[in-house]
């Protein structure tokens, strides 16, 4: 299984590269924004926050196929090994034809159905993304579209896999994984709530209580 972090959080992701096995890190234009540094500097701190270790994710903001090849290979000129992130737009899928041929990873993002991924795993992308909260916030099902997508992928284009995103709460993360994802990518928020219990809190809080009481300390 590949567990990501969704965030360009430098301090967050360092604390928390500590605890969970990261396979990388992905962001997106609009979280790159909230940091208010340029992508340049933010992608290089991503990395040395990761202790080198693991795999980026950075998203181009052309619009026009030739103009995302473009940009997709100054991103890799400028950080070696980054995954190019594409949205899963007609021009989208012709970019990641290209970017493919000339063996860029790619990864189809925005991805709000399961046709629509699998046209991007077509395309050649190495991951797709659905965003399963943006659609059970619309009303859809993200989970079923996630286990639709992962079918579809298994019978059509093995060599793409799905890193599922946008989530809101652990049951989602649970859900997915459950549904048999190998790959997601969480936010920061929800990554804590995972490894946050108030059942656990007071339940080491008794034992440290019971053992000071009877032996005066709190060490073995």
């Amino acid at each position: 299984m590949e567990l990501y972090l969704d965030s360009a959080d430098i301090s967050a992701v360092r604390r928390l590269a500590r605890i969970l096995p990261l396979a990388g890190v992905t962001t997106n234009p609009s979280i790159i924004a909230k940091q208010g540094k340029p992508l340049w500097d933010v992608l290089p701190a991503l990395r040395d926050a990761l202790d080198g270790r693991g795999t980026l994710f950075a998203q181009v903001m052309a619009r026009s196929a030739p103009e995302m090849v473009e940009e997709a290979q100054r991103l890799r000129e400028r950080v070696p090994g980054v995954v190019v992130k594409v949205p899963s737009t007609a021009e989208g899928f012709a970019a990641i034809q290209q970017l493919t041929a000339l063996k860029v990873p790619t990864l189809g993002t925005v991805v709000y159905g399961a046709t629509q991924g699998l046209l991007a795993a077509l395309a050649g992308a190495a991951y797709v993304a659905p965003y399963v909260n943006r659609l059970d916030a619309q009303g859809g099902d993200g989970i079923a579209v996630v286990r639709e997508l992962q079918q579809l992928l298994s019978l059509h284009a093995p060599s793409s896999q799905v890193l599922a995103a946008s989530f809101r709460t652990p049951r989602q993360v649970l859900d997915c994984l459950l549904a048999g994802c190998t790959s997601i990518t969480i936010p920061v928020d929800v990554a804590e709530q995972l490894l946050t219990s108030p059942a656990v809190n007071a339940a080491v809080a008794q034992f440290e209580q019971d053992w000071q009481g009877a032996f005066g300390t709190l060490q073995l």
